[in-house]
């Protein structure tokens, strides 16, 4: 390819709108335009990257038993009615009406689909187990996309969806994906972190996050490790063992004191002379338009995610002081579960609150709280908060380590939590109807590519791992109205491509420096530099990973080319 012809545009500055380096990079470099908010056009230089990691996911799969299909980007709401998502799907999924008034939507994702295929094809226990996987856009509606193709509207992934006679045989093929994800991810130069997860709106017991683990601030998600064993959670997932489980706030009675002006535990805890893990503060929330007190130690945070799924909610905020005054009867800042109507507020109790003893409560009245409270009987506690570095790990004790990841891909254990509501069922062996036990399977295409950049840049541009750049080697000729640098220029360039080796040249009538500005930029592996050294029948060859620079001949060169890229 010559880079005159090469349809890309390079900008000299950051766009204003990206906070990723990712979206920074992808923008700048060339790869991709944006079209509206969250949406891209995906450019050549971008579209031969995504190609190439369609194409790695492809082989993998088929070398797992799964065979590729394609369904539809328009859904019918019908569907979706059956499974009974479509009144619960958040407004991710975009509703739309066609020309007959029927309810239509744009594919979020494809289980509702699928299940009907699968229902409709296979009869017989004899015809599986089965795997079906597909390369798609997606759409979901969300309310703050950012980041560019880390979390914008519309996406590329792979999704794939077996189906079963047994769970040891879902279990079986789980293993199976997650072995597979894991070739596939080696192959396109990414170290992955399997870590459990939570299933969120596609359901299922039991789900992994393949996580990319970087050293970026936009990394979407904090990952919890043992570095003794082999733990590893999503923050949203992720439990602890407490290091100081039982806390005793020390008060000998139970009263009522004033507390002016200490509207947060910090000052709360200073002016009772406590410390924050002996007050257990409350939480208020409107989850689903109910409110919602969540009770937890001090020293802890809610985790939103498990809130959430304590609550079999769909949607959760903060409450609003206003509300807290409508709903508890209570001053913002001094809230407790003491005296609500049960009957009307949800109230639950971090696993935190189980240890405590004589602590310190809002009294629901402004400026005091309650000293030397203790727990009733019965109360049942679950897991709300959020881990934190140092806690110590639930399966060894030893302390957990926090990093940041970027989500490249899942893997669910949905049961039967499709095929039960859309009665997609087989005939098994003594002919009785079951459902199927099913299992997801997704791989962010786009993301896997934006998460490649956040893990391989610098100051300069990108650093493609060579498996996935969008080409392998950039030919710079200095000069290229030089005859002589030209045709050496020209000749390495027909050599490489003999090789199948992906090559451009830079045959612009541009400065040097703007070319090499583009190659790093762009973040091709390999560039050899055409100058000056013909003369002593040298080339320039640098590696983009590294840095380093080597004076080689046209021979040398060529035969590095190899060894890097083509082994």
């Amino acid at each position: 390819m010559k880079m005159s012809k090469l349809f890309v545009q390079t900008l000299r500055e950051y766009p204003n709108d990206a906070e990723a380096i990712s979206h920074k990079l992808l923008v700048r470099a060339g790869f991709i335009k944006k079209l509206a908010n969250g949406i891209y056009t995906y450019m050549p230089l971008a579209q031969r990257v995504l190609t190439k990691i369609s194409n790695i996911v492809r082989e993998e799969m088929n070398s797992s038993g799964a065979q590729e299909l394609l369904m539809p980007f328009v859904q019918p709401a019908e569907i979706w009615q059956k499974s009974k998502r479509w009144q619960v799907y958040g407004k991710e999924l975009l509703r739309v009406k066609d020309r007959h008034d029927v309810d239509m939507c744009l594919a979020p994702t494809h289980e509702e689909v699928i299940t009907t295929v699968v229902g409709e094809v296979v009869n017989s226990y004899k015809q599986l187990p089965v795997n079906l996987y597909q390369i798609q856009t997606k759409f979901r509606d969300e309310i703050r996309p950012r980041f560019g193709l880390l979390r914008g509207r519309e996406f590329i992934m792979k999704d794939a969806y077996s189906f079963h006679t047994s769970q040891e045989d879902l279990e079986r093929e789980y293993k199976v994906m997650g072995d597979t994800y894991t070739r596939i991810f080696n192959r396109c130069g990414l170290e992955t972190k399997a870590v459990q997860s939570d299933s969120g709106a596609i359901g299922g017991n039991v789900s992994h996050e393949y996580m990319v683990l970087v050293d970026t601030p936009t990394g979407e998600n904090d990952v919890f490790y043992c570095e003794n064993c082999n733990y590893s959670a999503n923050s949203n997932h992720a439990q602890s063992i407490l290091l100081n489980e039982t806390t005793d706030g020390g008060f000998e009675k139970e009263e009522i004191v004033d507390t002016p002006n200490t509207k947060t535990i910090e000052e709360l805890a200073k002016f009772l002379n406590t410390k924050p893990e002996c007050i257990l503060k409350a939480v208020a929330y409107i989850a689903d338009s109910k409110p919602v007190i969540a009770m937890i130690r001090g020293d802890k945070e809610i985790e939103e995610t498990k809130l959430l799924n304590a609550l079999q909610a769909l949607e959760i905020r903060p409450m609003e002081n206003d509300e807290i005054v409508k709903y508890l009867n209570s001053a913002p800042g001094f809230i407790s579960y003491l005296g609500v109507d049960k009957n009307k507020v949800k109230v639950l109790f971090d696993k935190t609150a189980s240890g405590m003893k004589n602590f310190v409560i809002g009294a629901n009245i402004k400026d005091k709280h309650i000293v030397g409270k203790n727990l009733e009987e019965g109360i049942e506690f679950v897991d709300i908060s959020t881990v934190k570095e140092g806690e110590l790990c639930p399966c060894c004790k030893k302390p957990l380590k926090v990093t940041k990841g970027i989500e490249v891909g899942n893997i669910f254990q949905l049961g039967t939590k499709y095929s039960q509501p859309m009665q997609a069922c087989y005939t098994d062996p003594e002919g009785q109807l079951k459902p199927f036990i099913m299992g997801c399977y997704g791989i962010g295409v786009s993301r896997t590519m934006a998460a490649a950049i956040e893990k391989y840049h610098d100051d300069f541009g990108i650093i493609w791992p060579k498996e996935i750049a969008p080409f392998h080697v950039d030919i710079v000729p200095v000069n290229i109205d030089d005859a002589q640098q030209a045709k050496i220029a020209y000749d390495l360039y027909n050599k490489l491509c003999e090789l199948n080796i992906e090559t451009v040249i830079d045959d612009r009538a541009d400065r040097a420096g703007v070319k090499f500005k583009d190659a790093d930029l762009i973040g091709f592996p390999i560039r050899i530099t055409v100058g000056k050294t013909i003369s002593e029948g040298l080339v320039e060859f640098k590696t983009r990973k590294d840095g380093a620079v080597s004076k080689l001949t046209f021979e040398e060169a060529v035969k590095e080319c190899q060894k890097i890229l083509l082994n």
